[in-house]
C-alpha cells in the first residue's frame, strides 16, 4: 500500500509539472478597472476582520460551483463572467472534488484544468476566488501537491483565497490543527500573504473548538463555517458569535437556504435571520451551489446553458433567491 501511494503521489507531481505548475512563475495579471479587485486589492485578516489593502472592512459575497468532477460543464470563463457580471459576485468558490467517481485522486489532470480555468476567469473578471480542496476526509500528501502547485502558480495574484480543507467530518480538532498547520507552512513556504481559510469538526460547525485551540503565529488565517438554514439555526449563530468574541477570524464559504441534505423547502425566514446577521457582522459568503442536480441547492435547471446567460427561467427557486441575496448586496 505504501509503494502504490508513493507512485500515486509521483503521478500528481509529474502531472502538476506537465501542467506548469511546478515551477512556472504567475506574470502579474491586468486588473480590471473598477473591479472588485482594483478597488480592493490584496486582501488581509485585521483582528476578526477580512479587510481590503487598505485596511477597511470587506465583505464578498458570491456562489460556489459545484463539484468539479459532478458539474465540470459550468468550469469554463463564461459561466464565471456571467457570475461576476449579471449576480455581481465579488467572489466565487471552485470546489475541486476529492472523492466520488474521477475526482482529483483518480484525473488530477482534468482537476487542474477544471481549476486554472476557473481562477484565471476569476484574475480576468477582477474578482476573488476561493481554491477549495473540496473533500470529507484526510488527504494530506494529496493536498500538499495541490496547493504546492496553486501556490507557485498563483502567489503573485491578489485575487486567491486558499481554503484547504472543505469540511472535515469525524476528525477532531487536533487531527484538523495538524492537518492545517502542515498545509499552511507548505502554501507559506511560497505564498506568504494570501488568504487562508482553515476548517473545522463536523462540516465546519464545530467552531467552537478552534476558540479553545486556535492556530498561533500565523497571520491571514480564517476559519470557515458552512450553514444550511433549515437545519441550523441560532445555535450556530451563536456558537460563531462566541468564537468571533474569543477572536476567530470567519469566513463563511458554503452556505443555503434548505435543509443540510441538501434538499427539502428553503426556509426563506431563516434565511433572512442569517442574512441579517452576516451583514451586521461583516461576514463573507458563497452560496451553494451553481449545478444542476435534481435536489433543493442546486441553482440550475439542467436545460440551463453551461456559459451563462441564465433569465428567471433557467434558475430553480433557490437560484433565484440566492442571485437576489447577492445583487442586492453586492450593488
Amino acid at each position: 500500500m505504501a509503494i502504490t501511494k508513493k507512485i500515486c503521489m509521483i503521478f500528481l507531481v509529474l502531472v502538476q509539472v506537465a501542467f506548469g505548475y511546478s515551477q512556472t512563475k504567475t506574470k502579474k495579471s491586468i486588473v480590471p478597472k473598477n473591479s472588485p479587485v482594483a478597488l480592493n486589492g490584496k486582501l488581509q485578516v485585521i483582528g476578526t476582520q477580512l479587510s481590503n489593502a487598505k485596511g477597511n472592512a470587506l465583505v464578498l459575497r458570491g456562489a460556489s460551483l459545484g463539484w468539479h468532477n459532478l458539474w465540470p460543464r459550468f468550469y469554463n470563463a463564461g459561466a464565471v463572467s456571467w457570475l461576476a457580471s449579471d449576480w455581481k459576485c465579488n467572489v466565487i468558490r471552485a470546489s475541486m472534488g476529492v472523492g466520488l467517481d474521477d475526482s482529483y485522486l483518480e484525473n488530477p489532470q482534468y482537476a487542474l484544468k477544471c481549476m486554472t480555468t476557473v481562477i484565471d476567469a476569476a484574475i480576468k473578471n477582477g474578482i476573488y476566488v476561493l481554491i477549495d480542496f473540496h473533500s470529507h476526509k484526510l488527504h494530506t500528501a494529496e493536498a500538499k501537491t495541490f496547493f504546492t502547485g496553486m501556490a507557485t502558480k498563483y502567489k503573485n495574484s491578489p485575487n486567491v483565497i486558499y481554503e484547504i480543507w472543505n469540511e472535515p467530518d469525524y476528525y477532531s480538532w487536533k487531527v484538523v490543527k495538524q492537518y492545517s498547520e502542515e498545509l499552511i507552512s507548505t502554501i507559506r513556504a511560497i505564498d506568504p500573504t494570501n488568504i487562508i481559510l482553515v476548517g473545522s469538526p463536523h462540516w465546519d460547525q464545530d467552531i467552537d473548538s478552534v476558540a479553545g485551540d486556535p492556530i498561533v503565529g500565523q497571520k491571514n488565517i480564517m476559519y470557515t463555517m458552512h450553514f444550511y438554514a433549515g437545519t441550523h439555526k441560532k445555535w450556530l449563530r451563536d456558537r460563531t458569535d462566541a468564537a468571533m468574541a474569543a477572536g476567530v477570524p470567519i469566513f463563511v464559504s458554503e452556505c443555503a437556504g434548505m435543509e443540510a441534505t441538501g434538499d427539502g423547502p428553503v426556509d426563506q425566514a431563516e434565511w433572512k435571520l442569517y442574512l441579517d446577521w452576516m451583514d451586521a457582522k461583516k461576514l463573507s459568503w458563497c452560496a451553494w451551489s451553481v449545478s444542476d442536480k435534481n435536489e433543493t441547492c442546486s441553482m440550475l435547471l439542467p436545460r440551463a446553458e453551461s456559459t451563462g446567460k441564465w433569465d428567471d427561467g433557467l434558475l430553480k427557486s433557490w437560484g433565484k433567491i440566492a442571485r437576489t441575496s447577492i445583487r442586492e448586496r453586492n450593488k
